[in-house]
């Protein structure tokens, strides 16, 4: 299910007025399945633009940690259209020449010797606002005729810090979102324990979207020098559990939770048994007390007797209705003069005498007590 949303957020792109979706997919020494799970993404993306079921038209990569053969030869074997490739896709080949030597020998922006002559070989990486221009003049050639939008994939934000700032790298990422008229989908990937805390916790506040793998078995530190324990933390290199957080567009959040298993064929995501209540609770602050009742605290407070309630004590309830006593029923209602009309009998209308306790009680009187005050 995770997966599928993903899926499917990249499928469709950015709506009118708002910044294109963003995606980070995060791993961890533990569990180092993130650039697979990035592939795979990659993969289905590129199907659904190059079959024209996607927002976007085409895919500009930008290549830190593999080189365009590499990805070539991925999507060739996942039955994509190699020989037409150059209609939707585009790599900037930051991974052959990253420090731009060969620009300074007169041989930068030479293309890649591919079959398709898809790729240029680009430098240096350190200058990312040349790189912002490289992805927009590449995302340009696939437009015909109208408007046409195009993703962005990252395959290493981790290269980019090493050479550029922080800043400068979320400088790239925040002006690519925030062209949603041209780029309607963005997604990188970068490896948590090579990047500092606030730079991963910069990357996922920019994104829309945060699918972290974390490892399917933990164990203590001081449990990782048992060689059976060893034999099933090798079993992390293979599988794993995606970690989905979702913002969506009304402000809330949404977790999603999956395993995955890479084989022979590639990733497989199966959904887990977590429910929907067991999963929100996962955002519910943490403290110390429970928030929660037990058996006995709700069969106490169902016990409890408030004051506005009658409690009848197996007899018949009587509220008191401000005419008798309900101890004392020598106190009759008294009964109506026979001066009031049948009219008001049939009505059901009361009347409010009042008995003075003593004769010094001054009866009342529609003059103002304060007329004599000079105020």
């Amino acid at each position: 299910m995770a997966a599928e949303w993903i899926c499917r957020a990249l499928r469709d792109g950015a709506l009118e007025g708002e910044h294109a979706p963003a995606l980070t997919i995060k791993d961890f020494m533990a569990s180092p399945l993130g650039f697979d799970v990035f592939t795979h993404f990659l993969s289905h993306h590129s199907t659904n633009i190059s079959a024209g079921k996607s927002q976007s038209r085409g895919l500009v990569l930008v290549a830190f940690s593999r080189s365009p053969s590499f990805y070539l030869d991925l999507l060739s074997k996942r039955g994509l259209p190699i020989a037409s490739s150059h209609h939707w896709i585009r790599i900037l080949d930051y991974y052959t020449d990253p420090l731009g030597w060969k620009d300074q020998m007169g041989q930068c922006g030479s293309a890649t010797k591919l079959s398709y002559d898809i790729a240029s070989i680009c430098g240096n990486v350190k200058d990312v606002d040349s790189l912002f221009s490289l992805i927009i003049s590449l995302g340009r050639g696939f437009v015909v005729q109208g408007k046409v939008r195009f993703c962005v994939a990252i395959d290493s934000v981790n290269e980019m810090l090493r050479y550029a700032s922080l800043s400068s790298v979320a400088g790239l990422i925040s002006s690519l979102r925030c062209c949603a008229d041209q780029i309607s989908s963005i997604f990188w990937f970068c490896h948590a324990d090579l990047c500092e805390e606030r730079a991963t916790s910069t990357l996922e506040y920019m994104s829309s979207m945060v699918a972290s793998i974390e490892p399917l078995i933990q164990f203590a530190n001081g449990q990782r020098s048992n060689s059976e324990n060893l034999s099933l933390l090798d079993q992390n290199f293979t599988r794993g559990k995606l970690h989905l957080r979702c913002k969506r567009r009304n402000g809330r959040v949404r977790v999603m939770f999956e395993e995955i298993h890479l084989g022979q064929s590639g990733i497989n995501f199966t959904s887990t048994s977590f429910e929907d209540g067991v999963i929100n609770q996962g955002l519910v602050p943490k403290v110390q007390f429970s928030l929660q009742l037990s058996e006995k605290e709700l069969k106490d407070r169902a016990n409890v007797v408030l004051p506005f309630e009658h409690q009848g004590n197996g007899k018949p309830v009587q509220i008191y209705d401000g005419r008798k006593s309900l101890t004392d029923s020598k106190y009759e209602v008294a009964p109506i003069p026979n001066g009031i009309s049948d009219i008001d009998k049939e009505s059901g209308k009361g009347e409010i005498i009042y008995f003075r306790d003593s004769e010094d009680e001054m009866p009342d009187s529609d003059e103002d007590p304060d007329d004599d005050l000079d105020i």
